[in-house]
């Protein structure tokens, strides 16, 4: 059965899409506009979050960016892209996986809603750039990996990236690019020159 996964261009789902890309997996992507909860009056009957990613695969039903990369190198592997419990930098990869969202997404998606979605007299300039202050620190961490490294784990692309480089992709979107360190920019211009990342811009 093939994989099928609902997204909204340049949203959290483009992990899922570099991720399904980079495997070479067949898959059937719906795509909405965003966000699909006010446009796409029944997307709530297909996925009652309302939120994107959404992705379908068999009896599996998913609705985390990062957990569905680690779900595809998991199920659908075995792919470099993945790391086991067998590999020394485990704990790492992981740990990169849930800060991509928890910790580096979050306070991007505070930023969109009060500088660009609220309405007039609802968007708040000084809570959009205290987030974006917040954002810059946690990517330090991002920072001091490239110290000594090319990519987050295991001396190789993988899912780890794919995950953090969203998050880098996304405040590139949001005219960040002046404020990141030489290592983050170096970073993400090896990231995006892969066809997978740069299929998954345009989808």
């Amino acid at each position: 059965m093939t994989i099928k996964l609902y997204h909204c261009n340049q949203a959290r789902s483009m992990r899922a899409v570099w991720a399904l890309e980079e495997m070479g997996l067949d898959y059937e992507l719906v795509v909405l506009k965003f966000p699909p909860r006010a446009f796409h009056k029944d997307y709530k009957e297909i996925n009652p979050l309302g939120t994107i990613p959404y992705m379908i695969d068999g009896d599996v039903k998913m609705t985390e960016s990062s957990g569905i990369c680690q779900y595809l190198a998991d199920v659908h592997g075995p792919t470099p892209l993945g790391l086991t419990s067998q590999d020394a930098e485990y704990g790492d990869y992981l740990n990169w996986l849930h800060r991509s969202d928890a910790t580096l997404t979050f306070p991007q998606t505070l930023i969109l809603r009060y500088k660009f979605f609220e309405p007039e007299g609802r968007k708040q300039p000084q809570v959009a750039e205290d987030y974006k202050k917040w954002f810059l620190a946690r990517l330090r961490s991002v920072e001091d990996a490239m110290q000594t490294r090319s990519y987050l784990v295991a001396e190789r692309f993988t899912m780890a990236d794919i995950a953090v480089g969203y998050a880098v992709h996304l405040a590139i979107s949001l005219d960040m690019w002046d404020d990141f360190t030489p290592g983050i920019q170096d970073y993400f211009n090896r990231l995006k020159e892969r066809p997978a990342y740069q299929r998954s811009v345009g989808l």
